[in-house]
């Protein structure tokens, strides 16, 4: 069965300078994975330290973010091996289903 990863992180902090950089923080505040399939299927509640999340899955999916998503093949499509971040609030979670 496919899979979804997600994995949770606090932010980005600026470097010594200042200026904010195009990445997270490491290491994770904390990962969890959902599978794919034909009914949609929620990640647990994201960290209360979590403000992005970056999801990866290994086949295309659908997703949607909120307090209780259930997601459907009209929502966001995610391409297969391809990295997205996004931007929540703890507390929150993801939903996924399987799309083409």
């Amino acid at each position: 069965m496919a899979t979804l990863y997600v994995s949770e992180f606090r932010g980005v902090l600026p470097d010594m300078d200042g200026n904010i950089p195009q990445a997270v923080c490491m290491p994770p505040e904390a990962e969890q994975t959902v599978a794919i399939g034909g009914t949609a299927a929620a990640s647990s509640g994201f960290d209360a330290r979590t403000a992005i999340i970056r999801v990866i899955a290994d086949s295309v999916c659908s997703v949607s973010v909120g307090s209780n998503p259930t997601a459907t093949t009209s929502m966001l499509r995610i391409a297969a091996d391809s990295p997205e971040y996004f931007k929540v609030a703890p507390g929150q979670k993801i939903s996924v289903i399987a799309n083409t």
